[in-house]
């Protein structure tokens, strides 16, 4: 008897595993891109060093550092995305339940009173009279998952977990790299506001020296005219860089879940704009896959959409659950629980989908288009961020080689200026010569600062392309 029922147990536990639906395939990265052969000796050559996690320590800045880590704790962006992340764990947890056998107990009290002239009457008194009814059980359902529904529900839950946890991630990556170029910018103003002043400086020597020689008669009430024209309009400057900073502090405070102005006295300060190394390790072209969160993103969502098909094909069957139920009814409380009142029933039940108006098939539809929608998602995905990786490069060895040429054009600018106001002193040239030569330095001065500016934060574009900054915060995390 026992041979006779093992081929058909067999045959149960091998229909049980079974699961229908396409697997899910893990989509091919696309063509690696040689980016060092590609732009070959270049000022900012891409080295294939493995990625530095925390890439803002590349910068040199003990403030900066301490930012990151303090806005990786405190960000509300990020606090967002954990209680979205504990959100689909939660649906996964409850999707979970459908896997095991579902357990419940029911106890229950009744005054009733039947029909007299009904079927039956479990009192014994025919309808004329009340009586009490007891009743307690346990009751056990368990839907056996012969076509795979259950397992892929939860294979899609799986998925969409970690599609929100690469979300988190992604928001990591953005907050981290807007917190370096909010800093990098502050400190670009700073450096600004500096040369500014220095500039005032020089300008209003300039007019005391103009004021000098109109009293000896050299200089005209125009060259005076002028210089003070120059002092103004240099002092109109400085407002609009302090505007900026206050700006740039709130935004930084913001990102730390600070009110307006609670980073001024840490930030006011000016300190010096880091300035990164001309060689920057990023990584393997073949590994931006596995670091950037978008593409993980990407690819956990193809996955959900192709474990949704074999959910929808599995509706197609019958489901088919294991009932059972164990209790005890009695008409008084002091036969409630004995032997003689107990219940007792077991046995599988089975629902067949046979008329739908469609809706199964409707349903199949929709998840195989919105697998189709996934993948060209994912693949859009893989190949912007090809793009973005190769733009970033490209963007910051060209503003490497405008800086060195503007760093060259701001030494000559100041021998230039030099050369004029000693000009002028000798009465050899006119005041435009040094009003001319003043500007000239001034505004390449800026734009001196503003390459610098762009070589820094160009690098934070350059390594949030590349998906750095989550690995390093989680190890962290994970440490305390």
């Amino acid at each position: 008897m026992i041979a006779a029922r093992t081929p058909l147990f067999v045959a149960l536990l091998a229909l049980s595993a079974c699961s229908v639906g396409p697997d899910f395939q893990r989509p091919g990265d696309a063509d690696a891109v040689n980016w060092s052969a590609q732009r070959g000796q270049t000022p900012s050559q891409a080295l294939d060093a493995p990625l530095e996690a925390q890439w803002w320590t590349l910068l040199g800045d003990s403030q900066l550092n301490d930012l990151q880590h303090r806005v990786a704790a405190a960000n509300l962006d990020l606090r967002e995305a954990d209680a979205r992340l504990q959100q689909s764990r939660a649906i996964r947890q409850a999707l979970g339940g459908d896997a095991v056998p579902n357990v419940g107990a029911d106890l229950g009290y009744q005054r009733k009173r039947n029909s007299e002239v009904g079927l039956s009457d479990p009192s014994g008194k025919a309808g004329k009279d009340n009586f009490n009814q007891l009743d307690g059980s346990f009751d056990l359902s368990w839907e056996l998952d012969f076509w795979g529904r259950v397992r892929r529900q939860l294979e899609a839950a799986d998925a969409n977990v970690q599609a929100t946890e690469e979300s988190r991630r992604d928001v990591l990556v953005s907050v981290l790299a807007e917190t370096a170029r909010n800093y990098l910018q502050l400190r670009a103003e700073q450096d600004l506001e500096a040369i500014i002043r220095s500039n005032l400086e020089i300008a209003q020597r300039s007019l005391e020296l103009t004021r000098l020689r109109r009293a000896d008669g050299v200089a005209t009430e125009l060259d005076v005219a002028e210089a003070l024209t120059q002092v103004a309009s240099i002092e109109a400057r400085l407002p609009d860089s302090q505007k900026r900073q206050a700006r740039l502090i709130n935004a930084l405070g913001y990102l730390l879940g600070e009110a307006p102005g609670a980073l001024q006295a840490e930030l006011a300060q000016a300190r010096p704009l880091p300035q990164p190394p001309r060689g920057v390790p990023v990584g393997l072209p073949s590994e931006l896959a596995q670091r950037r969160p978008d593409i993980r993103r990407a690819e956990a969502a193809l996955h959900a959409a192709t474990a949704s098909i074999g959910v929808a094909k599995a509706d197609f069957y019958p489901r088919i659950s294991l009932n059972g139920s164990f209790g005890f009814q009695a008409l008084q409380l002091s036969t409630f629980g004995d032997w003689n009142s107990r219940t007792l029933g077991i046995g599988p039940s089975l629902s067949l989908p046979i008329f739908e108006g469609g809706r199964l098939k409707g349903m199949l539809a929709l998840r195989e288009a919105q697998q189709q929608e996934s993948a060209i998602a994912y693949r859009r995905t893989v190949l912007n961020a090809w793009r973005e990786v190769d733009d970033a490069l490209t963007d910051y060895a060209a503003e490497q080689r405008r800086l060195a040429s503007l760093d060259s054009a701001a030494e000559h600018g100041r021998t230039a200026l030099a050369n004029a106001r000693e000009q002028y002193k000798a009465g050899a040239v006119d005041f435009l010569n040094v009003l001319s030569a003043q500007r000239e330095l001034l505004a390449t001065e800026e734009q001196q600062v503003r390459s610098r500016e762009a070589v820094a934060t160009t690098l934070v574009l350059l390594y949030k392309s590349l998906g750095g900054g989550w690995q390093q915060t989680e190890q962290s995390a994970q440490n305390l």
